[in-house]
């Protein structure tokens, strides 16, 4: 199993990214994915998380309103457009993927897969 993220960069405040996370080795239709984060010096945190049909969103407080988590089933991925990007959101960027049993829940608490990371760099 592996999750490839990409999209990450460098990027001036006010502007936008899209992350995507492609998953591959088996089917990841029914579990939950999300996104995590961790900053320099910080600890990994949550950023966002998407049920298995993609009809319930969960936010991290400091992103709700400029984050918006996606997944397309058919294409094994899970997407994250970051928008109003702040230099707060400098960090590392991992896709995550939790359960398979097709749990109506976005929450993810602990993840059964990891992607390698993407860097997102917010100038100020």
């Amino acid at each position: 199993v592996q999750l490839q993220a990409s999209g990450g960069g460098l990027v001036q405040a006010g502007g936008s990214l899209r992350l995507s996370c492609a998953a591959s080795g088996r089917t990841f239709s029914r579990a939950r994915m999300g996104w995590f984060r961790q900053a320099p010096g910080k600890e990994r945190e949550f950023v966002a998380g998407i049920n298995w049909t993609g009809g319930t969103t969960r936010y991290a407080d400091s992103v709700k309103g400029r984050f918006t988590i996606s997944r397309d089933n058919a294409k094994n991925t899970v997407y994250l457009q970051l928008n109003s990007l702040k230099s707060e959101d400098t960090a590392v960027y991992y896709c995550a993927v939790e359960g398979g049993y097709g749990s109506g829940s976005a929450d993810l608490n602990e993840p059964d897969y990891w992607g390698q990371g993407t860097l997102v760099t917010v100038s100020s």
